[in-house]
């Protein structure tokens, strides 16, 4: 069953890292309740939005900040 188990969790994981740090932070905020104005640790609204939107990308700070916040690995929000 262990083997199994295993197996089921790689499978998992491999459909996970195919997700855009993006999409993981939209993922993320909706599952928190949280919105744009609600990120702090990304900057203001505006600088949100552009992340969001694809016109800006996360910085190395921002990306340890978000890690810190929902609790998870900083290689989520990496693509």
């Amino acid at each position: 069953i262990s083997h199994m188990i295993s197996m089921y969790d790689e499978q998992q994981n491999y459909h996970i890292k195919n997700i855009s740090g993006v999409k993981a932070l939209i993922f993320l905020m909706e599952q928190h309740g949280v919105n744009q104005s609600n990120l702090p640790e990304i900057g203001s609204k505006g600088v949100v939005s552009e992340i969001l939107n694809g016109k800006r990308k996360l910085n190395l700070k921002q990306i340890k900040n978000l890690s810190k916040r929902f609790h998870v690995s900083a290689e989520t929000f990496i693509d």
